[in-house]
């Protein structure tokens, strides 16, 4: 089967390809340079040079405080790219996992949020990422799946967590978010759950899935589990609220999302989220410093 990943530039697009890699699938990434998801001519150039089986879109436009000024452009990237890609999906006989975000719902509610529980964004982010869903939903409902996840940190590319591991090597105390909840998920972890459900995709396994970490947290409790697993004290982490720290697009305060889907195709959600951070903290402190990768961090311990 060959793979075609989009946004390979990106975070969970290098881990991604090299999850497959690793794997031995026949896999190529593709960045914005060498795919733009939003031109028709660049889409079908890239389909037919590497005639994919399977898609697995990364790209996105993903500064969500940016889009409230930008939503147009957001939109372009998040809603007709992804109608693009499906369209090709569907000339071609491929399959297409989209990847979207949390920020398809609303952040107000008190448990999980199910898979095909109403999305219902409060920002321009939000909106967009939901009209890409839909699209692909619509244009491949028998051969597309929709892949929510959030609160992502990974080896490549800024994240809370390598600003938190710099954060304590440089201050007395730093203050974070303690009324905003949900699930620190390694970047990684998604990338080998996207491996797994490609090759089901559209066999079995459409719709949603929400591909984030077991358990739950807030900034504060993940800023403290930072320290303490460097040998720093998490007292030095002080808690303080959302309003600390005013920006454009509201934040969810809840944005934990259930993981039932999983079972149905027979696969396991990712990993508990202290689990996955105490082995990806050694690997983003070795990335200060030099590069390093999905292989070399798969043979690495805690």
């Amino acid at each position: 089967m060959r793979w075609l990943v989009t946004g390979a530039g990106g975070m969970l697009g290098r881990d991604t390809v090299e999850e497959l890699a690793r794997r031995g699938e026949d896999v190529t990434g593709l960045d914005r340079s060498g795919l733009d998801i939003t031109r028709p001519g660049s889409v079908a150039r890239a389909f037919a040079a590497h005639r994919p089986d399977l898609v697995v879109n990364c790209a996105a436009y993903t500064a969500v405080d940016d889009a409230e000024t930008d939503e147009a452009r957001a939109l372009l990237v998040n809603g007709e790219g992804p109608r693009l890609l499906a369209a090709a999906c569907a000339a071609h006989g491929a399959r297409l996992v989209h990847v979207s975000t949390d920020y398809v719902f609303d952040g107000a509610a008190r448990a999980p949020y199910r898979e095909d529980g109403p999305p219902s964004p409060r920002t321009a982010y939000g909106r967009t990422k939901l009209a890409g869903e839909r699209a692909v939903r619509a244009v491949l409902p028998d051969a597309g799946v929709i892949v929510r996840t959030a609160w992502l940190y990974g080896v490549h590319g800024r994240s809370f967590v390598r600003t938190m591991l710099e954060l304590q090597a440089r201050r007395d105390t730093v203050d974070v978010v303690d009324d905003q909840r949900g699930q620190p998920t390694w970047s990684a972890d998604v990338a080998a759950r996207i491996a797994d459900l490609g090759p089901k995709a559209g066999r079995g396994a459409t719709g949603v899935f929400h591909a984030t970490a077991a358990g739950e947290a807030t900034w504060y409790d993940l800023a403290r589990e930072v320290f303490r697993s460097l040998g720093a004290d998490p007292d030095r982490v002080r808690p303080t609220t959302g309003d600390a720290f005013p920006r454009p697009a509201p934040r969810p305060a809840y944005s934990v999302l259930a993981h039932g889907r999983w079972q149905e195709v027979g696969l396991s959600p990712p990993r508990d989220w202290r689990t996955a951070l105490g082995q990806a903290l050694p690997l983003i402190r070795k990335a200060s410093f030099g590069t390093v990768s999905l292989k070399e961090s798969l043979r690495e311990t805690p």
